[in-house]
């Protein structure tokens, strides 16, 4: 895992991170798991925008789950966020809804394992050994944190 972890954490400085803490007993008001997929999908948005206006970049993003029994919610909820909005607009940079792959068959959905892993072990249990590995490669611009939302009290 640590290995695995170094690997992208020496990748190219533009690879970056997005991930959400959420303690369940804090988000009453809706579904934990669409409540993370609406601010995960809402900073890789932003991330995207930020990429057009400062460089002219006008990539598209896709996002990429482990296989899931949320898979239609999720795609469902990404249809409602480019076509309705969701609590900050209308995301703008998706190519595609949500593709859902089996962890097994890919090694890319393994790393996003692991930094899950990683910020698990970083909450729940006050183990810093994997995340500090990675804790530089969040979402960052001038000075602020983006792709890392933490919604969640500190068990240790």
């Amino acid at each position: 895992m640590i290995d695995a972890l170094k690997v992208f954490a020496s990748s190219h400085p533009t690879n970056r991170m997005f991930g959400c803490a959420i303690r369940k007993s804090l988000v009453t008001h809706k579904d934990p798991v669409e409540f993370a997929f609406e601010q995960m999908s809402s900073r890789f948005d932003m991330f995207l925008k930020r990429l057009y206006h400062e460089r002219g970049n006008n990539q598209r993003g896709i996002i990429i789950f482990d296989k899931s029994k949320y898979e239609t919610t999720l795609q469902t909820l990404a249809t409602d966020f480019r076509k309705i909005g969701h609590s900050w607009g209308v995301l703008t940079t998706l190519a595609e809804v949500p593709m859902f792959i089996d962890s097994r068959a890919s090694r890319l959905i393994q790393l996003a394992d692991l930094v899950a892993y990683s910020l698990f072990r970083h909450y729940e249990e006050g183990d810093d050994q994997l995340y500090s590995i990675i804790a530089n490669r969040w979402d960052t611009h001038k000075g602020q944190k983006h792709g890392l939302y933490e919604k969640i009290e500190k068990k240790y």
